[in-house]
């Protein structure tokens, strides 16, 4: 069956009637799958120590700059005690893995089970790695053990896990941490609107733009991580 054939029988779905019998069996389903999804993740990522996520495409190819950059950031990060969570799959994902891989650090995979595209890397520690059914569910997992996130070029994917940590930033719902977005080339007509737009539309406040920081390199990415908390005297315990 095809792409197309599927989502037509998903929003065909979405307009069937069901008894209150058929709604009660299958929410109550739904919700022991989604606190076996939470208790697996709370009990596999407790242990993982200090980590920073790093996001980006799992479309970038081996030989993007990108992908590169993105090895190199990990490598750096585990040279400064710190574990690599990505989610898990190909592109900017794999880069970022390899990267912890070859640093000797730890390197986790929060993957997610999608029916056309994402196979977790071969470069995920062997206990390390999960997956998930939700995306949801595994979101939470990337704000409750993450240390500090690492953004790269990507796509819906990427902006959305982007905007759900700057969005809870700044309604003060978790902790202020470092969001570091990487290559202004890429991120800047994004800046460009959001202080053109949103901000001149006062839908958001000039503070808001300090949630995050924009860089080019891999030194400075990891220095934006190690500076924030070199503010309250942290660092991971080698």
């Amino acid at each position: 069956m095809g792409k197309e054939a599927k989502q037509s029988d998903l929003t065909k779905a979405a307009f069937e009637e069901k008894t209150w019998n058929e709604i009660h069996v299958e929410d109550s389903w739904r919700v022991f799958k989604l606190i076996s999804e939470l208790v697996e993740g709370f009990e596999k990522l407790a242990r993982i120590g200090p980590c920073v996520s790093i996001f980006g495409s799992a479309r970038t190819k081996p030989d993007n700059k990108y992908f590169k950059l993105a090895e190199d950031i990990a490598l750096k990060l585990t040279q400064h005690g710190y574990g690599v969570i990505t989610g898990g799959g190909p592109g900017i994902m794999e880069a970022a893995n390899m990267g912890a891989t070859k640093g000797r650090g730890k390197s986790v995979g929060i993957n997610i089970d999608l029916p056309f595209e994402q196979q977790p890397n071969v470069f995920i520690d062997a206990d390390k790695l999960i997956t998930f059914d939700h995306f949801f569910v595994r979101k939470v997992m990337f704000m409750k053990y993450s240390q500090g996130f690492i953004v790269l070029p990507g796509g819906f994917g990427t902006f959305d896990e982007l905007f759900e940590a700057i969005t809870l930033i700044q309604t003060k719902k978790v902790g202020k941490f470092p969001i570091v977005l990487v290559g202004k080339d890429y991120w800047g007509g994004l800046i460009k609107w959001i202080n053109e737009e949103m901000l001149e539309e006062e839908n958001i406040s000039e503070g808001d733009l300090e949630l995050f920081s924009v860089v080019d390199t891999a030194d400075e990415a990891v220095g934006k991580i190690v500076e924030f908390y070199s503010q309250y005297l942290l660092s991971p315990n080698f």
